[in-house]
């Protein structure tokens, strides 16, 4: 039995650390709130992937300044979301509405209606690279 608890406890513990030591764009990625990441495939160009997130905004809340290092494509789901993409007027959409991001492009988002918002994202993304990269 208290083999069983030792065990129990040093797994516990190897896995805080590992979060711990995660490199900080990796810890962007997992802490956005209501990312949940739905697939992700390699594609037929060596080096791509396909990735696709279902991402929850609860009201009044906001994802900062950000890149990608590959396109971004967003189906809006629910709600209202605002986005800002370098170069562009800010632009609000509603359930239906969607909006491409090009590599590298700089853009933020904000749920400026009253309820959770909610958008599919698709990434089109050099393998290997962080999905988010936060802009300082």
């Amino acid at each position: 039995m208290k083999t069983n608890k030792n065990k129990l406890a040093t797994a516990i513990i190897i896995a805080v650390l590992a979060v711990l030591t995660l490199p900080s764009s990796v810890l962007a990625q997992q802490t956005v709130a209501g990312r949940t990441e739905l697939q992700r495939h390699d594609l037929s160009i060596p080096g791509r992937e396909m990735v696709q997130v279902r991402v929850d905004v609860e009201k009044g809340m906001s994802f900062p300044q950000h890149t990608h290092f590959g396109e971004e494509i967003i189906y809006v789901l629910g709600g209202l979301l605002e986005y800002q993409v370098a170069g562009q007027q800010p632009v609000t959409l509603k359930a239906g509405d969607v909006l491409f991001i090009p590599y590298g492009t700089v853009h933020s988002v904000k749920n400026v209606g009253t309820t959770k918002a909610s958008e599919l994202a698709t990434y089109i993304v050099e393998k290997d690279k962080p999905l988010v990269t936060l802009i300082k």
